[in-house]
């Protein structure tokens, strides 16, 4: 009974947000004999009217008889993956990209991928899994379970031309205080009507200030030590609680597509978000009344002495309780083929991660993503150890401390005290390691001498 009432619950969560790609049963495939049905779930939206399309197309063509069914969660897609493959009713073919490995690799949710991987010449030229295998992200404990298709950029300043052209502004500052004295100016010159700048109640503190630290040289783990540590973030927490007490933005905190929404139509001038935004507001919320740019977030001095943090995207994993497994390897195949890859990155989904399809596609088509073309100080982070922490994580914690709930000083001590003790509990019991980089360099943090310590 509990089997059942699980699926069904899992059922109604789903159907809601589903997008359906389905060719005709009789006309699927090219080739003869029985169909075997590969389920996909993805959380993007932004690219779905081409990743549909190139499905369409597949589940008519392909000649291994074949047919994907194509499903978009736009809510709770991690907790659906898991109740799904609890219940028995998982996908074969997940996005995996967003999936953190000690919940879905180490529990047996995700299978390896490195049988398929290395027997598939064709899928390593074109996705060159071997340099791109990142520790604790889509590689752990020698097993690769997921590659990327591509990689979004950091997070950038979204901005109203017009409407900073209106206020007499002539450029985005780089230092933080700046910055925030330019919104003020905008919400003043708005007299209640417009605003300088709009937050979403999805994790806002990521979207700006988080990133605005790691330029500063500001990050929460300590890779040189081996501990958690959030002591830096306190100017930056001084700073941005401004936004709120000085009334500079936008007084909702909505969902991020109704945000996106509103800054399409000019209720506020500027946004911050990564190069998925080059396809929103271009596609799937487009901006038609005023122009708009991109510019580096601010840092606190105004210098860059950190990475910014760049995330590898669109990458495909199999559930391990899949019945069509070598199936689901060739959907896997087909999503990331240089036929498919070549209409996903030019069309400006994403930016290319590998050197095969940066020489592949025309990077003239790629539109407004060329705005988001990668800078010389974005990196890729190591995976700090993911720990079991109670209460708030850190970005809701620290986001409190802005809109002014929190002491800034009791937070930072609450988050040092429960994510070492959570570090240490779970290095204890085996569930993570302690991660020492050294000579760790702010500026590529990738760099440096890796050692994983069990206690």
């Amino acid at each position: 009974m509990k089997k059942i009432a699980t699926s069904m619950l899992a059922l109604s969560l789903l159907l809601p947000f589903g997008l359906f790609a389905n060719g005709a049963a009789d006309k699927t495939g090219a080739g003869n004999g029985k169909v075997t049905t590969i389920k996909v779930w993805t959380e993007d939206r932004h690219d779905l009217d081409y990743v549909q399309q190139k499905v369409e197309e597949y589940n008519q063509t392909n000649t291994d008889n074949i047919k994907i069914e194509l499903t978009a969660v736009t809510e709770n897609y991690k907790n659906m993956i898991q109740l799904s493959f609890q219940s028995g009713d998982a996908p074969d073919v997940v996005g995996a990209n967003a999936l953190p490995l000690n919940l879905f690799a180490d529990t047996g949710i995700l299978m390896p991928l490195d049988s398929y991987i290395n027997n598939d010449e064709t899928y390593k030229k074109v996705n060159e899994p071997d340099t791109h295998k990142y520790e604790g992200l889509n590689y752990s404990k020698g097993n690769t379970y997921w590659v990327a298709s591509g990689m979004r950029s950091g997070v950038r300043v979204i901005y109203n031309k017009d409407m900073l052209k209106a206020a007499g502004i002539t450029e985005v500052p780089r230092k933080l205080s700046d910055y925030i004295d330019m919104a003020k100016k905008l919400t003043a010159s708005g007299n209640g009507k417009t605003y300088g700048i709009g937050f979403t109640s999805s994790s806002p503190f990521e979207r700006l200030l988080e990133m605005s630290a790691q330029c500063s040289g500001i990050f929460y783990y300590d890779y040189e030590n081996g501990k958690y540590d959030f002591s830096g973030y306190k100017p930056i927490l001084e700073q941005g609680r401004r936004f709120i007490a000085e009334k500079i933005a936008y007084p909702d905190q909505l969902q991020v597509d109704m945000m996106r929404a509103q800054f399409a139509v000019g209720t506020f001038g500027l946004w911050s978000n990564a190069s998925q935004e080059a396809a929103v507001f271009t596609t799937q919320i487009p901006v038609k009344d005023f122009e708009w740019a991109v510019a580096e977030v601010p840092t606190l001095t105004g210098k860059v002495e950190g990475a910014l943090q760049v995330t590898p995207a669109k990458g495909w994993g199999i559930i391990s309780n899949s019945k069509s497994k070598d199936a689901a390897w060739k959907v896997i195949k087909f999503f990331q083929s240089e036929d498919f890859l070549k209409g996903y990155l030019e069309k400006g989904y994403c930016l290319p991660i590998t050197s095969y399809m940066d020489k592949i596609i025309d990077k003239s088509k790629i539109g407004r993503l060329a705005d988001f073309s990668l800078l010389d100080y974005e990196s890729v982070y190591p995976q700090p150890p993911v720990v079991n922490i109670s209460g708030d994580d850190y970005r809701t914690a620290l986001w409190n401390c802005v809109m002014g709930y929190k002491s800034i000083d009791d937070t930072i001590t609450d988050l040092n005290k429960r994510y070492n003790e959570a570090l240490e509990r779970d290095i204890k019991s085996g569930s993570t390691k302690r991660l020492v980089i050294k000579k760790y360099n702010s500026m590529k943090p990738n760099a440096g001498s890796f050692e994983y310590l069990s206690k």
